[in-house]
């Protein structure tokens, strides 16, 4: 005999209720976890292929994690001190670049830049807040993230994880699909299918999606001979999840320092802002609709919302689960929605009246 309807509703609050709190109280310690599970279902696809063509499951987590060890190690040796050191020297030049703006500002619109104008004061505080914390800051979190504590957890314990969980996937879905309750398994299934489907393609597609356009704006900007290109690129390559908004930030602050940078150099400034314009076009026409798909189901808003939310609730931990969580929830509301327009709720008489007329 079923459990009735209002104990199955207090059960499963009382899970979602319990899983949040312990979110919330252990979301420094879950980080590696909940991020080497990320890898793992990121990862599975290849797992399957690798296969489906003869390897073990095995041999085909032995071969993914000898080439995620080597792009580790590349990346690690190549391109993340740069990345740190690029990141450093900007903050460090933002109130240099503050003081041109200012002087840019006072040239051309004098009336601004009076010393009472609301203009003046809020440069001259952004300038002096931003030489006196801004280097302190960048550098206090840098060296916060990467103390030994949070390095031993992040680049051992997720990447082991990762393993194991990439090594057990299939078995770990047929054990979770035994545990359903079986009088709504086919709805979960159902339900766990679409989620999957929508995670696959914003989380697998946008996050290769990312990865180019992050890499071809980084190359991209340092060939021109932009300072500072390889953040630019990385700060344009990781919001690129959001749309419009990678090419609008990275493009803005990219133009901005192009301007400073090669002031009546046009030509160069041109080729700046064309970088942005291209990988616009090529995400827009080339890279999403392949790699992502024309209906993913997870609105923009709906996904800055998550964000938001996530973020201010649980920190770091939180952003990390609000898209799948984001999914699930815009799955949910669809098929809720759908239960809803096929209920007399939503129907009423209207339907038999019309059917006895005829």
């Amino acid at each position: 005999m079923a459990l009735p309807a209002h104990k199955q509703f207090q059960f499963w609050g009382i899970f979602i209720v319990v899983f949040a709190l312990i979110l919330w109280a252990l979301g420094d310690v879950l980080l590696p976890f909940i991020l080497g599970g990320a890898i793992a279902y990121f990862l599975d696809p290849l797992a399957d292929r690798l296969e489906d063509s003869g390897l073990s499951r095995a041999a085909s987590t032995a071969v993914i994690t000898v080439l995620g060890l080597l792009i580790f190690v590349v990346g690690i040796l190549a391109v993340v001190p740069s990345l740190i050191s690029q990141a450093t020297e900007l903050v460090d030049t933002l109130p240099e670049v503050f003081a041109q703006l200012r002087t840019f500002v006072s040239e051309r619109f004098p009336s601004l830049t009076q010393p009472d104008s609301v203009m003046s004061q809020t440069l001259h505080q952004i300038g002096t807040l931003l030489q006196e914390r801004g280097g302190e800051v960048l550098k206090g979190a840098l060296s916060s993230a990467m103390s030994l504590l949070n390095v031993l957890m992040l680049l051992v314990i997720a990447p082991v994880v990762a393993f194991y969980l990439l090594l057990d996937w299939d078995r770990m879905i047929a054990e979770i699909d035994r545990l359903l309750p079986r009088d709504h398994a086919p709805i979960i299934r159902r339900l766990a299918a679409d989620i999957d489907k929508t995670l696959a393609s914003f989380v697998r597609g946008m996050g290769t999606v990312c990865l180019i356009l992050g890499t071809y704006y980084a190359v991209a900007l340092m060939v021109v001979g932009l300072n500072f290109g390889l953040v630019v690129g990385f700060i344009a390559g990781l919001v690129t999840f959001i749309p419009y908004l990678g090419a609008l930030i990275g493009g803005a602050l990219a133009i901005g320092l192009a301007l400073f940078q090669f002031w009546g150099e046009w030509f160069n400034i041109g080729l700046v802002a064309a970088i942005f314009m291209i990988g616009q076009m090529v995400e827009g026409n080339i890279l999403t609709p392949k790699l992502v798909g024309k209906s993913v189901g997870l609105h923009p808003v709906w996904l800055l919302l998550a964000l938001s939310v996530f973020g201010a609730l649980f920190g770091f931990v939180g952003m990390l689960v609000a898209v799948p969580v984001a999914a699930a929830i815009g799955v949910l509301a669809r098929f809720v929605t759908g239960q809803y327009m096929s209920s007399k709720l939503y129907r009423g008489l209207s339907e038999k009246e019309s059917d006895s007329e005829i």
